[in-house]
């Protein structure tokens, strides 16, 4: 029995080795179906045994690479034409052997951003005829999954698979990038490659290098806390905690032992400064509290933990359930931890020493941007839990306070998804090595409307980052935000508007980017607008002047300046395409005039002659900028004749 048991054993164990993959020499990029960029070097890399020689064959050519000690190789093959199918194929020195096959050769682009980028083509209003005809061999995608890292990674954290295009596969993907590509086939006939890199909310400073980060400084501390955080978690979380109370006492102007977070708050505002909580807790919009029904912003929660000895010496953790979306908690005015999620629970650990016989105070900030927010789910989840496995319930009575609208938000973890830094680059951009791309699509600046003063320089930063790893010429096609909100009154002032000036300028100094004006195709009562189609035509029109050299303007009609005109105000624009025209009445609307000062805005009247707009100054401005079509969600009349509107602008006046 022995004898035949081992025979078996080592049968099956033969059957198994038999039927094992190989071991992948080639870096997930290098699949089935994937596209390699035409007319380019194409870098090749992957992983071996330190010292191992790989010899790389494509399309005829081959090359070799010595792997280094920590395995890592790469080498570089010729540049081939559009074209395909080919097999792509790696040999070690060692006998491992990987072939990929139907290799296609054609351009390929990276789509990043977050939620308007990361719309599936399913959700894009009625796209079921999109979907029933959208095979296309000529058209594959990649998709990279949600991931987040402190540090630059060399591998995705998922597995990653390219696709081609099919009714089973397109309505998964990104509605933008996919109606993109379909756009731009029909002008360039080759095969297109996409890859999807986008996480919905996401700033724009989590797709940032540390060391472009680092470069455009301002960030020192939070960067070391994110580097200590690679190492230690807890001890970067303490760090954070007196960044995040050293923010609220500049804010707030408490002193040191008034926080709210502090084991005895000194009343500071009053009696009534802390309000009862309804039992359970929830949505704080459901609660009843007429400033709350719309609230969006940061709100402090509190209660008290009378706990025995044997129970303050047997706590391990806290858990908080589900909270929407950032929270900063304490117990005993001690940082527990921040942690970012839609709707995700909490849970810290608790350090012995922390809790004691009697009274505990447990402090939760929590801060919402979008939505919904608060400690949502009461119950079981929401409990002290015990070394033995039984827990306590946190059933309050809890107490709240909202924060002041004018101390604005609290600082983000830098370790967090989508509000942190560099976090979605290191897990999401880096990985992608040297892989070679003709351009990137770009739709994100939603989640940055709050800051907008800052949008240009991280724009025009991380374009310069993402060009150090993909190539100097890497060319970037801008997504404009749409409009989205309440249409004006009154001249305002906007952070969605200063974020799409921020991207007009950007754009406007940089050789290899274009700008796809999206000002009249949103919804101003959705913030996920479902027409792509004239996103993906806009991006494409784009594509053909920046990258592929046709002769049409990219966007439309473009702002040259403004100058005083015999007492009126000319503002000229450029690639108009036979003459202005205004839409539903004979002048345009939504010029303001405006001084230097915030508040000095007045709309304008204006008439159109041939390519500029003749203004007429308002009684009491004496102005020095033209702005048009400045708000959050503005209405926009002025066109020229290919149908395409003049974008949103500020411009100084000359003499």
């Amino acid at each position: 029995m022995p004898i035949r048991s081992g025979l078996v054993m080592w049968i099956l164990a033969v059957a198994a080795t038999a039927r094992a993959e190989p071991p992948a020499l080639l870096h997930p990029m290098f699949q089935d179906h994937a596209v390699l960029q035409r007319d380019r070097p194409i870098t090749v890399w992957g992983q071996a045994t330190g010292g191992e020689v790989v010899s790389v064959a494509f399309s005829g050519a081959s090359a070799r690479a010595t792997a280094d000690t920590s395995g890592r190789w790469s080498t570089i093959l010729p540049p081939v034409s559009a074209g395909g199918p080919f097999v792509l194929t790696a040999q070690g020195s060692s006998g491992a052997r990987q072939s990929v096959n139907d290799i296609l050769v054609g351009d390929v682009y990276l789509c990043s951003g977050q939620s308007n980028m990361e719309l599936r083509v399913q959700e894009a209003g009625d796209s079921s005829n999109e979907i029933h005809h959208s095979s296309n061999d000529m058209i594959r995608l990649l998709n990279i999954a949600h991931a987040v890292s402190p540090a630059p990674l060399v591998a995705f954290k998922g597995p990653v698979a390219w696709q081609v295009a099919a009714s089973e596969t397109v309505p998964d993907w990104s509605a933008a990038c996919f109606f993109f590509a379909r756009e731009l086939s029909q002008s360039i006939h080759v095969p297109i490659g996409l890859v999807q890199a986008t996480w919905g909310g996401s700033n724009i400073r989590p797709w940032i290098s540390a060391a472009a980060l680092r470069a455009a400084g301002g960030y020192e501390r939070s960067l070391k806390i994110l580097a200590l955080y690679a190492k230690d978690e807890n001890a970067a979380q303490k760090q954070f905690a007196a960044q995040w109370e050293e923010w609220w006492r500049g804010a707030s102007g408490d002193r040191v032992g008034a926080e709210p977070w502090s084991v005895k708050p000194a009343v500071v505002r009053g009696a009534d400064d802390w309000r009862v909580a309804p039992p359970g807790l929830g949505d704080w919009r459901s609660w009843g509290v007429a400033t709350l029904e719309d609230f969006t912003g940061s709100l402090w929660y509190r209660t008290t933990l009378s706990l025995t000895a044997a129970q303050a010496a047997s706590v391990t953790a806290l858990s908080l359930g589900a909270i929407n979306q950032v929270d900063e908690t304490w117990i005993n005015g001690r940082g527990m931890g921040n942690t970012f999620g839609y709707g995700t629970d909490r849970q810290y650990s608790i350090a012995p020493g922390i809790l004691h016989a009697g009274d505990n105070v447990l402090v939760v900030n929590v801060s919402s941007t979008y939505g919904g927010g608060g400690l949502l789910k009461a119950g079981a989840r929401r409990a002290l839990q015990l070394a033995g496995g039984e827990s306590i319930p946190l059933a309050g009575p809890w107490q709240f306070r909202a924060v002041p609208a004018a101390i604005g938000y609290p600082p983000r973890a830098p370790w967090e998804s989508v509000g942190g830094l560099a976090t979605l680059y290191n897990a999401m951009i880096a990985p992608l090595g040297a892989y070679g791309f003709r351009g990137v699509l770009w739709y994100q600046g939603e989640s940055n409307t709050g800051e907008a003063q800052s949008y240009q320089a991280l724009l025009t930063g991380m374009m310069a980052d993402w060009r150090r790893q993909f190539g100097s010429n890497l060319a970037f096609l801008i997504v404009q935000l749409p409009n989205f909100g309440t249409a004006p009154v009154t001249p305002t002032e906007s952070g969605w508007a200063a974020v799409r000036e921020a991207q007009r300028l950007a754009v406007a100094g940089d050789a290899h980017a274009g700008l796809a004006v999206t000002i009249d195709i949103g919804e101003p009562r959705n913030l996920h607008p479902g027409n792509k189609q004239d996103v993906a035509k806009r991006l494409a029109r784009a594509a053909g002047h920046v990258i592929y050299g046709q002769g049409f303007a990219p966007s439309g009609p473009t702002v040259r300046g403004s100058a005083r005109r015999g007492g009126r105000i000319a503002v000229q624009f450029s690639d108009v395409e036979r003459g202005l025209l205004a839409y539903s009445h004979d002048t345009p609307i939504g010029f303001e005039l405006c001084a230097d000062s915030a508040d000095s805005c007045r709309f304008a009247d204006g008439s159109i002659d041939g390519s500029r707009v003749m203004l007429s100054i308002p009684n009491g401005v004496s102005p020095t900028r033209v702005r048009y079509c400045w708000a959050d969600s503005p209405i926009c009349t002025l066109h020229d004749f290919s149908g395409l509107p003049v974008g949103p602008f500020e411009t100084r006046i000359t003499d």
